[in-house]
């Protein structure tokens, strides 16, 4: 069994724990304990899980049979405890972003890398059955040769959901709704449809909220393929609404909404995955399922015993984080951008 520890004990924990369980009920996986630098994180993780937590990254570090770490800090501080992570010798699963820049995320990748720890990014929407069967289509060329690629993330976020310190500030987040929020559909479009080659963006904070990262974001997407789309993102859609990917080619076209997809190739029947209809877009940014996440651990924890790289390789992290800082840039120079 894979033994796995957890670092930073917020509220990014629940997904991750809930696919622990599942995977230690069903014999493939330890939880070894939890460490966060908060006494009262700590008390409330070890109230709530009955687990063990650690005063210390380094005692946590130092326990034995320890394989794997799950890094769920906030962004700025994912480098430092992977370079003591690797350092130690574990493999790192770091929630995203990797880094709250692509500088520092490719610093990341080449610790993991130096050490010969196999790294992985949490972007469990991958992992969702919906796009898996989306991805199959598009990369069997059952869509024909893609034309249109666009995504919409039209979310809320509360004031609940400001009020924790920092939140929504660089200092902390390193960026507003495209680091935080959309980076999930926006990392998903890019695994299904490619790289981008070119963009022109616009970004703003609403002043709805005492922050200083955007709410909002738009930008219109030239992929290296050759198709075109928009990007379409805020967190100031009051209630929040579904997250939305639409892919149109040659031979058909898609639409994943949250967990439900519709697929149209030509000389066929529609054909439905379903899936839930609430990804999170709402007040409550954990409401969803934690079957993606239990999905995204057992591969990993496969991929190290089977001493080969993860499907969320820690370096497919890298092309959404360049296409975010792109975005901003476009959004600053009032022009577009290649990348």
């Amino acid at each position: 069994m894979i033994g796995i520890g957890v670092i930073g004990l917020g509220m990014a924990t629940q997904p991750h724990m809930l696919a622990i369980r599942d995977l230690e009920a069903a014999g493939a996986a330890r939880l070894v304990g939890g460490f966060s630098p908060s006494a009262e994180r700590r008390d409330g993780f070890a109230l709530r899980w009955k687990v063990p937590v650690f005063e210390s990254l380094q005692a946590l570090l130092a326990a034995p049979r320890l394989d794997l770490v799950l890094v769920l800090t906030p962004p700025g501080q994912h480098l430092p405890v992977a370079r003591a992570a690797a350092a130690a010798g574990r493999h790192m699963l770091v929630e995203k972003p990797l880094e709250r820049t692509a500088a520092e995320a490719e610093a990341l990748v080449q610790v993991a890398r130096d050490a010969g720890v196999t790294l992985g990014v949490v972007f469990q929407h991958r992992f969702r059955p919906a796009a898996l069967r989306l991805k199959q289509a598009v990369a069997g060329g059952e869509l024909g040769t893609l034309l249109s690629c666009s995504a919409s993330i039209r979310w809320w976020r509360d004031a609940a959901y400001f009020a924790q310190p920092g939140r929504g500030m660089k200092a902390r987040d390193g960026g507003g709704v495209l680091l935080t929020q959309a980076i999930h559909t926006l990392d998903l479009l890019l695994h299904l449809a490619g790289p981008l080659a070119r963009l022109g963006a616009l970004a703003k904070t609403s002043g709805l909220r005492a922050i200083d990262t955007e709410d909002m974001a738009a930008a219109a997407l030239h992929f290296a393929n050759g198709a075109i789309g928009a990007l379409d993102a805020t967190t100031v859609a009051e209630p929040g609404y579904p997250e939305r990917i639409e892919i149109a080619g040659t031979g058909g076209s898609a639409s994943l909404v949250a967990e439900r997809l519709e697929l149209h190739v030509k000389g066929r029947p529609v054909e439905i995955v379903e899936g839930a209809m609430a990804g999170g877009g709402g007040a409550d940014p954990m409401a969803f399922d934690h079957g993606p996440h239990r999905a995204m651990l057992a591969e990993m924890c496969d991929a190290i015993t089977d001493r080969r790289a993860p499907m969320n390789d820690g370096a497919t992290g890298l092309p959404v984080l360049r296409a975010i800082e792109a975005i901003l840039r476009s959004a600053e120079l009032g022009a577009f951008v290649d990348l």
